[in-house]
């Protein structure tokens, strides 16, 4: 598969999980992708969960495309801006960004994810809003002086959802709804400059975290991390994108759409809450 071949990506958080199947699916499609986190080696991984952009870089590269690794920690600017300079620098072009950055999941067991508003901990909001959805505004608004000049591009939000119903939890609920407002108003902005902004919802994914908290019966129709890296493939390469602009759509609901299965050869159905 080289449907990306010459392509040049991003991946923001890809030292595991989603980020890193995605950065596997876009370099079995041939593209050159810069993976970026901040874990480099094994003895670094964020809470013990493995993975690095090392080995996710290698895995790239032993996939087909070419795999760049670059120790990056979102929340500083400088880093980020050095991280898109270095681009700018070695390759003059970015094609697809996928914005997958997300710290909110941080210290999960420290207090109750799902417990009342009034009694979540304040620095859970700094994890989901500085290192999630600042993060991604960061990343795409180097990103676009990126795009813009070439008249083409693609930004994707990796975000989630379900028709507008709340995500059981306040914090969570605020900052994915803004990921997705964010998509919503770049791909206004950018539009006229040929470039598609969007977001996706991957369902229950088979992440190391997951893996770690989820039951058995939670995990009967959970996906892996390479199912939301080949609906980006297949937005990627439809030359038609651009309608899709602005929209969220959930891995499963393009998976039916393009016709792409999961690692294990089947369709995970698109993910409700309750």
């Amino acid at each position: 598969m080289t449907e990306l071949q010459g392509k040049i990506a991003l991946v923001t958080g890809a030292s595991r999980g989603v980020g890193r199947g995605i950065a596997q699916e876009l370099g079995i499609a041939g593209a050159t992708v810069y993976v970026t986190g901040r874990s480099v080696s094994d003895d670094s991984t964020t809470e013990d969960l493995g993975g690095s952009v090392n080995s996710t870089a290698e895995l790239v590269t032993q996939s087909g495309g070419a795999g760049i690794s670059v120790q990056c920690d979102h929340t500083r600017d400088d880093a980020v801006l050095a991280l898109f300079e270095r681009i700018r620098r070695e390759q003059g072009r970015l094609d697809i960004l996928v914005n997958n950055v997300w710290g909110g999941y941080e210290d999960f067991a420290a207090a109750n994810f799902v417990a009342p508003f009034w009694e979540q901990p304040m620095w859970r909001w700094e994890l989901m809003f500085d290192a999630g959805v600042r993060a991604h505004f960061t990343a795409s608004r180097l990103a676009a002086s990126l795009m813009i000049p070439r008249k083409q591009g693609l930004i994707v939000n990796i975000s989630s959802g379900d028709e507008g119903k709340y995500r059981g939890q306040v914090m969570y609920d605020i900052a994915k709804e803004a990921v997705d407002r964010m998509a919503f108003g770049m791909a206004l902005e950018l539009r006229q400059h040929g470039i598609a902004a969007l977001a996706i919802y991957p369902g229950l994914t088979r992440t190391e975290r997951v893996l770690r908290y989820a039951s058995a019966e939670e995990l009967g129709t959970s996906e892996s991390p390479r199912y939301a890296g080949r609906a980006i493939v297949a937005l990627a390469t439809d030359t038609e994108v651009l309608q899709r602009s602005g929209g969220a759509y959930k891995t499963g609901e393009l998976a039916l759409e393009y016709g792409f299965k999961d690692t294990d050869g089947t369709q995970p159905p698109p993910f409700t809450f309750g």
